[in-house]
């Protein structure tokens, strides 16, 4: 299983932004606004890459607020859901095939 890293921008003023760090993406929940559109948008992204591989995130954060202890158990129940999706996208053969490298 691939580990991905997850961070918490505090930099912009009156902002704070959950960053999930994918390899080829970067998808953010703002915490501090109130838009459930664009967290479905990132939840559909999730799912695209989680067709391709199973993974979780991992918290990278060292300050220890609010919003550090709120997306500790939100990362936490976000791997538990990854994982349960993935298995359900396992057993109806929804996942992507991996391309056939052999010549």
């Amino acid at each position: 299983m691939v580990q991905h890293n997850a961070k918490i921008d505090r930099s912009q003023k009156g902002k704070v932004i959950l960053k999930l760090i994918l390899q080829t993406d970067i998808l953010e929940i703002i915490l501090t606004e109130d838009k459930p559109n664009e967290i479905k948008t990132v939840f559909n992204k999730l799912i695209l890459h989680l067709k391709n591989g199973l993974f979780s995130f991992n918290l990278e954060d060292s300050n220890e607020d609010l919003y550090h202890y709120v997306c500790k158990e939100y990362i936490k129940q976000l791997n538990t859901d990854i994982n349960s999706t993935y298995k359900e996208l396992e057993s109806n053969d929804l996942l992507n095939q991996p391309e056939n490298t052999s010549v």
